[in-house]
């Protein structure tokens, strides 16, 4: 900006590092590696969506409160819960239904911190906290309780959850990297400060990854299963409005899937629920666009160079 006001860099800075967003599913696989560490369920239980769960009232047995899934799923263990973005799978890991156990908001409030999420990006990126719903913030927001309701929807991204896509790029890379969340820099060749994610092992983060994986090659973020490619996705859609008019889309990840070099995170805001557009389509086009004119960055030779030949 070469202007003769005031107008500073950051007050210049896109959405990407100052809009704060509900993040939907993107939550997901972070609340996955938390069930995981904490014993809450093995990579391998199976739990079913039949499109919806139902909690007694205790005030009318007749009128039970439904929480709704996006759709029926059947049977899902934790990689297919990732790749179909269950919603029921979440609310039974997230806050516990049946015979399933759940973390609780206490400890999705730990292992969304252990990420970043509620902490601002610094330096050129300095941007907003953002928000994660716990009892302390609803009673100090509204003076109210907090009820089961509640973590089924922070579960899944929903409720007081606010994140910005600059937070949600940063915590995928302690996903990619397997504990290592580096602060995003302006300056190339400048590596970010690095925070060490504690108490999560390979072996989880893996279960994780091919979860992200399958979403690319079949499940919700399959527009992302560009050939010549290869990544680990989440999607999201996150309800926003008083009369839930509106959805924010997201899709978060990284790439290559094998040997992770990029993270990334899209938010299309406000589109209407029956989105043509998705956040998801928009970076399957920046996928498509890399493989062609920039193959470099999946390992192959630069264009222009030559034969392009995989692992050059």
């Amino acid at each position: 900006y070469t202007g003769e006001d005031t107008l500073s860099l950051h007050d210049a800075l896109p959405i990407s590092v100052a809009g704060l967003y509900a993040p939907g599913s993107i939550v997901k696989p972070f609340l996955a590696l938390g069930a995981l560490v904490e014993g809450i369920i093995s990579p391998e239980k199976e739990i079913f969506s039949s499109g919806q769960i139902s909690v007694p009232n205790p005030y009318n047995p007749l009128k039970p409160t439904i929480f709704k899934d996006w759709k029926a799923h059947g049977w899902t263990n934790l990689r297919e819960a990732i790749a179909v973005s269950s919603d029921v799978y979440f609310y039974s890991v997230g806050g516990g239904f049946g015979d399933q156990k759940g973390l609780g908001i206490s400890k999705i409030d730990e292992y969304a911190k252990k990420f970043l999420f509620g902490k601002e990006t610094t330096g050129f990126f300095k941007g907003p906290t953002g928000n994660i719903p716990t009892p302390e913030w609803k009673k100090k927001t509204f003076g109210e309780d907090w009820l089961l309701g509640n973590t089924y929807h922070t579960s899944i991204g929903q409720y007081g959850f606010q994140v910005t896509p600059l937070q949600a790029a940063r915590a995928v890379t302690g996903i990619a990297n397997e504990g290592t969340i580096v602060e995003p820099t302006i300056l190339k060749g400048e590596v970010g400060e690095k925070t060490e994610v504690k108490g999560i092992s390979s072996k989880e983060y893996n279960e994780v990854k091919l979860g992200m994986q399958d979403a690319v090659l079949w499940g919700t973020a399959i527009a992302l299963n560009i050939p010549g490619t290869s990544a680990g996705a989440k999607t999201g859609t996150a309800e926003v409005g008083l009369g839930k008019d509106y959805v924010n889309s997201w899709v978060e990840g990284f790439f290559p899937y094998d040997n992770p070099k990029y993270t990334f995170a899209v938010v299309l805001e406000k589109g209407p629920p029956t989105y043509k557009v998705s956040a998801m389509r928009v970076m399957g086009s920046v996928l498509s666009w890399v493989n062609i004119y920039r193959p470099d960055y999946f390992g192959k030779a630069p264009r222009g160079e030559g034969e392009i030949v995989e692992g050059a």
